[in-house]
């Protein structure tokens, strides 16, 4: 699934493409996704200018003169700038038509992903979210507050959308290798110190991520149609079995809330 550093390439991939760009039309080939997309779509977003792309966990979220286009890229999901006369492939699902004859296509075979029109800022998927792991306003003292009394894994405290958004598997992995955490640990047995520190990692790690475009996943490019790179420098994910390239001790995998975690056993206490 395309985490918070993959959606963030992809905003920051679109976004130049759009910006000042008027809506022509919008073309539903299929409307069943994960929500089905609502037929008012085209009315409410044709003529409308785009002003901006942001994101919000991992909601791309942009901004025209009438309202915001949320898209969710699910499991699989892609958008990409291309010709608006480019033919549809079986699984490009919506084309937002721009004034300049290209078109945002999405494009999704599993059809996880979501596309909604929101009039103002509230809307159900993002009211009751955490904060964003690259603000200010996410520190060791608020995790370490969070987590008092709480016996849930570590590892699934920081994977939780309200506690603090964007931080999937992938980059919990990592960066719970790098604060030197077991993710197995009681989140509520671990100490302020460490919650620093974490959060430190967990801000490097989705940074370089970021920076890199991304991580190499089966199905997921940026909005240039290229994959991520960060793969590459994996420290843990998907390395289970293979030496820790601190310690040299062969890295071992579990599996927590159905996810694969990996982790050494003699660097993270």
């Amino acid at each position: 699934m395309p985490e918070l550093p993959e959606v963030e390439t992809t905003c920051r991939g679109i976004a130049p493409h759009i910006a000042d760009r008027r809506v022509v039309s919008a073309i539903i080939r299929e409307p069943r996704l994960r929500w089905p997309v609502s037929p008012d779509l085209e009315t409410h977003i044709r003529g409308a200018r785009f002003l901006g792309v942001r994101r919000r966990a991992k909601y791309i979220l942009m901004d025209t003169d009438r309202g915001t286009l949320m898209v969710h890229l699910g499991m699989s999901g892609s958008l990409r700038i291309m010709p608006a006369e480019a033919p549809a492939l079986f699984h490009d699902h919506i084309d937002i038509v721009l004034d300049d004859r290209r078109c945002l296509r999405y494009h999704d075979p599993r059809r996880f992903g979501s596309m909604h029109w929101l009039s103002g800022e509230s809307h159900p998927l993002l009211d009751h979210l955490g904060p964003e792991p690259l603000s200010p306003s996410f520190s060791g003292a608020y995790l370490y507050e969070r987590s008092r009394r709480r016996s849930t894994s570590v590892k699934q405290f920081i994977m939780d959308g309200k506690v603090v958004v964007g931080v999937g598997n992938i980059y919990a992995n990592e960066a719970l290798f790098m604060a030197g955490i077991d993710p197995k640990r009681a989140s509520g047995r671990v100490a302020a110190a460490r919650y620093e520190a974490l959060v430190e990692a967990i801000k490097d790690v989705l940074s370089n991520a970021i920076e890199q475009g991304g991580t190499t996943l089966r199905d997921f490019v940026g909005g240039d149609g290229q994959p991520g790179y960060f793969a590459q420098q994996l420290r843990v994910y998907g390395r289970q079995g293979k030496p820790c390239r601190s310690c040299q001790t062969a890295l071992r995998e579990v599996r927590q809330g159905g996810r694969s975690t990996v982790f050494c056993r003699v660097c993270q206490r």
